[in-house]
Formats: structure tokens, C-alpha cells, sequence
């Protein structure tokens, strides 16, 4: 991966005003693969203090999208067209992070896989699995 789209991925990520709201961090980027971290925080949690599915989604599919940019040629940019999710265990802990692949990159369609894990002192439950589908579009 070049560094222009590394630089690309981190002001990307950067300008996400979402991922500020949820303290969300970019923790590593590498040719078709993207970590992000966020602190379970008192505003994201549901009824039961476990962290809301919408963090985990939001991560998720997010750590996706920008592993699927990380292979694009330059001047392309990627947009969610399906994302499923999978819950496997309560977001229990002090934080979550998403580890997001590519699974196939195509032309036209980028399959993505991402794995959400809770972070419970210093032990990782791996909470969510997602599928979806990036589409590669031109920078406007």
C-alpha cells in the first residue's frame, strides 16, 4: 500500500464526525485490512450497560470500508451497499475493536468481512461478524 492512500485513509477517517462522536480511533492500516478501536462510553450503551449494537455496526462497518479503499486505485473512494451483522455476545467491557478485510475486490463490488471484539481486561470476546458489500465510486 502506498503511502498517499495510507494518508488518504487516516484524513478520511479523520473527517468522520461519526467516529469522533463515539471517540472511535484508527488503530492500524495495511493493504486490505483496517483496525478501529472506541472506548465503551457512557453514551454509547443500551438499557443493560453492555455497548450499543450501533457502536458495533458503526466500527464495523467502517474498519470494511476502509480496508475496501485500501485496495482502490487512486481516485476512487467506496460506499456501503449491504452490510449484515451477526451478534454473538454482549459488547461487555471497557472497548470494542473492528477488524475489517477484503475478502474479494472486484471491478464493480468489493466483498468485506469484519470481526468486532469486546475488550474486557486484557481479554478479547469476539462479539460481532459482519458481511457486506462496498461499491467502488469516483471521487467527485
Amino acid at each position: 500500500m502506498s503511502p498517499d492512500t495510507d494518508d488518504k485513509i487516516r484524513k478520511s477517517f479523520a473527517a468522520q464526525s461519526m467516529m469522533q462522536t463515539l471517540g472511535a480511533t484508527l488503530a492500524s492500516v495495511s493493504p486490505g485490512h483496517v483496525e478501529i478501536e472506541a472506548p465503551i462510553l457512557a453514551t454509547s450503551r443500551q438499557q443493560h450497560g453492555f455497548g450499543h449494537a450501533g457502536l458495533t455496526f458503526a466500527i464495523g462497518d467502517s474498519a470494511a470500508g476502509y480496508a475496501a479503499l485500501s485496495v482502490m486505485p487512486e481516485g476512487f473512494e467506496v460506499l456501503t451497499t449491504e452490510m449484515k451483522i451477526n451478534l454473538l455476545a454482549p459488547a461487555k467491557g471497557e472497548s470494542l475493536i473492528a477488524r475489517g478485510d477484503v475478502v474479494k475486490a472486484g471491478r464493480r463490488l468489493v466483498i468485506v468481512r469484519a470481526d468486532v471484539f469486546a475488550l474486557e481486561g486484557g481479554t478479547e470476546t469476539h462479539i460481532a461478524m459482519m458481511t457486506g458489500t462496498m461499491m467502488p465510486v469516483t471521487r467527485s
